[in-house]
C-alpha cells in the first residue's frame, strides 16, 4: 500500500514542477521511476539527520540509473521555515563531515518557502512551496549534466517566477490548495 504522503509528495512534482515546468530536469528521471520519495518518521533533528545520513549512503551506493535523485520527506518535524532554514546547515555539515560535498547537494522545498528579501505572500515563493518540509537529494553529476544540456539555466527562476506572478490569484489557489491551512 502506498503512503498517503508519499503519494501526495509525487502529485506535486507530477502537476507542480513538472507540469508547470519549473525544473525542467525533474520529468525525465521522474518517468523512468528514479525518483526515490522517502517520508522521514523522525519526530527529533537527531533523528532526521541519521535518516539523512541513510538516504546519502543509499543515493551512493546506487547508480543514477536505479535512483537518480531523493526526496526526504519530513512530516513531523520543521514545519517552521526558520527552524528548517537552520537544519538545512545541520543537513550541509553532514555532507563535509561524510565527504559527500561536491558529490551531493540538497535543495529545499518548505509549504512556508520565502525567498530572502520578498514578502510572504509573493507568489514567487511558490517555485519552491511543497506539501511538507523537503530534502531533495541531487547527485552534483547529474546537476552539472542538466546545466550543461540546458541552453540557458539563467532564465529557468526568471520565467519561473514570472509564470507564479502571471497567474491569478484564483489559479494559484486551485494549484496550491495543498497549502491551505499549512
Amino acid at each position: 500500500m502506498v503512503n498517503p504522503i508519499e503519494s501526495e509528495v509525487r502529485r506535486w512534482l507530477d502537476e507542480i514542477i513538472i507540469g508547470l515546468n519549473l525544473c525542467p530536469f525533474a520529468a525525465r528521471p521522474a518517468r523512468a521511476g528514479r525518483v526515490r520519495i522517502a517520508v522521514s518518521e523522525a519526530r527529533e533533528e537527531l533523528d532526521l539527520l541519521a535518516e539523512l545520513q541513510l538516504e546519502l549512503q543509499k543515493l551512493d551506493d546506487s547508480k543514477p540509473e536505479a535512483i537518480e535523485t531523493t526526496l526526504i520527506v519530513v512530516p513531523h518535524l520543521l514545519a517552521d521555515f526558520m527552524a528548517y532554514n537552520d537544519f538545512l546547515d545541520q543537513a550541509d555539515g553532514l555532507l563535509d563531515q561524510f565527504e559527500w560535498s561536491g558529490i551531493f547537494q540538497i535543495a529545499s522545498f518548505h509549504p512556508h518557502y520565502q525567498f530572502a528579501g520578498t514578502e510572504a505572500d509573493d507568489p514567487e515563493n511558490l517555485t519552491n512551496r511543497a506539501p511538507y518540509p523537503l530534502l531533495h537529494l541531487l547527485r552534483e553529476d547529474s546537476v552539472e549534466a542538466a546545466i550543461d544540456s540546458h541552453p540557458n539555466v539563467d532564465v529557468i527562476p526568471e520565467n519561473n517566477i514570472r509564470l507564479m506572478r502571471e497567474m491569478s490569484s484564483a489559479q494559484r489557489d486551485t494549484l496550491f490548495a495543498y497549502l491551505a491551512g499549512r
